[in-house]
């Protein structure tokens, strides 16, 4: 059984989700558009002229609670130093994040990235990596570390395989990965991609800047 579908079958217990056509995907912007607001925004944030708190209060008197209307989602690193909304200058209810040190692709990842795009229509997937990630350098290190850390590392290694020593070319290099990963390892999510529904890049955050550069 393949990661993405042991990931539909933890998420389901046996149950089958009901998934809606795409024809109730609720936002309706192109993948293309969904990545360009993201890049937008992220414009905003380097500039200083941000816009996503005039929009915060009007958001949440309109009944939040009864549903959410992403239009992109990103898998970020965990670090505290990449606050994801704020990076793309975005209002709650935007962005569908998830978030997991050295944005790895796990089956829990898979899962809900899935359900982000199947479920609530996100356009856009950015796999997110950043300047000076401790994940990714833990693992050029390779020292014994205490707990289940140790975990991350098969994740993050071929990344570090193909960037070599350098911290920013192996970070570049595992964002990239992951992002072909979640293309091939989920069904749903690669099927969405040939049908032109989403797209899946990956993408540098430069912590000294506040940057976003997509990666080819």
């Amino acid at each position: 059984m393949g990661i993405a579908a042991t990931t539909l079958g933890v998420l389901t217990g046996g149950r089958e989700l009901a998934f809606p056509s795409p024809a109730h995907a609720q936002s309706t912007l192109t993948p293309d558009a969904a990545l360009a607001e993201l890049m937008d925004g992220n414009k905003r944030f380097i500039s200083g002229r941000l816009t996503h708190h005039e929009h915060d209060l009007a958001v949440l008197k309109q009944h939040t609670e009864e549903k959410q209307e992403p239009f992109a989602a990103v898998l970020s690193c965990a670090d505290s130093r990449v606050p994801v909304e704020l990076v793309f200058d975005q209002s709650i209810w935007h962005i569908f994040v998830t978030r997991v040190a050295g944005n790895v692709i796990t089956p829990e990842i898979i899962g809900s990235l899935e359900y982000g795009a199947a479920v609530l229509g996100t356009k856009a997937i950015l796999v997110l990596g950043h300047s000076n990630c401790g994940a990714v350098k833990a693992t050029i290190q390779g020292k014994d570390v205490p707990g289940q850390i140790s975990v991350l590392f098969p994740r993050i290694q071929p990344g570090v395989d193909q960037g070599g020593p350098d911290l920013g070319a192996a970070t570049k290099a595992n964002a990239r990965i992951q992002a072909r990963l979640l293309r091939e390892s989920s069904t749903v999510i690669s099927g969405l991609v040939k049908s032109g529904g989403v797209t899946v890049v990956a993408g540098y955050y430069d912590l000294g800047t506040g940057s976003v550069t997509l990666l080819q």
